[in-house]
């Protein structure tokens, strides 16, 4: 399996590269352009955004441009020879006038560096540090919220085909399915923020000086969030696990089981589930990168602290290097998950091997 993952990960080089030049295409067809986002003075001339742009290499061919990005400005030494970079960049006042120059600093994506934010005035990878815990811990949450609710719904629906608990969660499971998030959460909000005033609004902890003080704060601020983002989870696997656990009491082991006089409980929750899991692991590799992408709604709607209000702040500032940088974590998250479903499908079917 080592050899396996190894591969895997080189192979997904190209498609990372792929990534980073549709990303680069893309914010480069973007209007204004980040002349107009370093410069926060509306009355600023035109010729000057212009000859901004041009100092700063923003005119340079898009080739050029990508590469600079890809390999950052810091020098590229081989055998003593520079082959990139080393060059100087000019630095910038709010009202676009030139007040020096500076080294190359930037080391390019390559290297991990992502240049400095627009609008915050410091590297791209320490907001993304900041940032991330409290998106893992979101959806980290709201992922086994779906799983350990979901995946025994779907068990008992299956069992008990006809049932009113079967046609119950069905409903409830379409009806999670057809209720936007945004709207769900604003819901909440009203109800148990405003209304009942029972929980948090919004917010990872209470606003103080010493932050989070204790875990109940925490435990109260998360659940909100946690509900919102987690509810499409619980009807997409409850779903899928009925499904999946239907075909698979129809099959002869199964009956074999029973016939031995093995109790239900564990026919149903050992035997069976075990193969019916095989579908949902193939949801888990999606489902890893689409939580940063729930989280761009209901941490907007929450003002939860991470990386997916940073990248809604990010595009509607116009800060083209956090943009840049969320775009490709995103991808090597998606990649990285899709390798987990595959590594998921060995361990849970011993009949699949990968070499």
């Amino acid at each position: 399996m080592g050899r396996y993952v190894l591969r895997r990960l080189i192979q997904a080089i190209p498609t990372i590269l792929g990534i980073t030049v549709l990303s680069f295409l893309i914010m480069s067809a973007a209007p204004g352009g980040p002349a107009a986002a370093l410069t926060f003075d509306p009355k600023v001339p035109a010729k000057q955004r212009e000859a901004m742009q041009e100092k700063l290499g923003f005119n340079d061919p898009l080739p050029v441009q990508y590469v600079r990005w890809l390999l950052g400005e810091k020098p590229i030494k081989v055998l003593g020879v520079t082959l990139w970079g080393g060059r100087d960049v000019p630095v910038f006042d709010r009202q676009g006038n030139e007040i020096g120059t500076k080294p190359g600093t930037s080391g390019g994506i390559i290297r991990l560096d992502f240049g400095r934010s627009l609008f915050y005035k410091r590297p791209v990878i320490d907001m993304l540090k900041q940032r991330a815990g409290a998106t893992v811990q979101l959806g980290f949450t709201a992922l086994v919220l779906g799983f350990s609710i979901g995946i025994p719904i779907g068990i008992l629906s299956a069992v008990r085909r006809g049932s009113l608990f079967d046609n119950s969660s069905r409903v409830l499971a379409v009806l999670f399915n057809a209720v936007p998030v945004f709207w769900l959460g604003l819901m909440l909000i009203l109800v148990f923020g405003k209304w009942l005033g029972a929980l948090p609004m919004g917010n990872q902890c209470p606003l103080t000086i010493k932050g989070c003080v204790t875990l109940e704060d925490r435990v109260s601020h998360l659940v909100l969030p946690v509900f919102t983002l987690g509810t499409g989870w619980i009807a997409v696997l409850s779903r899928y696990m009925r499904t999946s656990t239907l075909d698979v009491l129809s099959q002869d082991y199964i009956r074999t089981a029973q016939a031995k006089g093995l109790p239900n409980s564990k026919v149903w929750f050992v035997h069976a589930t075990r193969n019916a899991l095989i579908p949902i692991a193939t949801i888990l590799g999606p489902a890893i990168p689409s939580l940063l992408s729930g989280a761009v709604i209901t941490e907007t709607i929450f003002s939860w602290p991470g990386l997916g209000r940073l990248s809604f702040e990010a595009v509607i500032q116009q800060d083209y290097p956090m943009v840049m940088a969320v775009v490709l974590l995103s991808g090597v998250i998606t990649v990285l998950g899709y390798l987990l479903s595959d590594i998921l499908y060995a361990l849970i079917d011993p009949r699949i091997r990968l070499g």
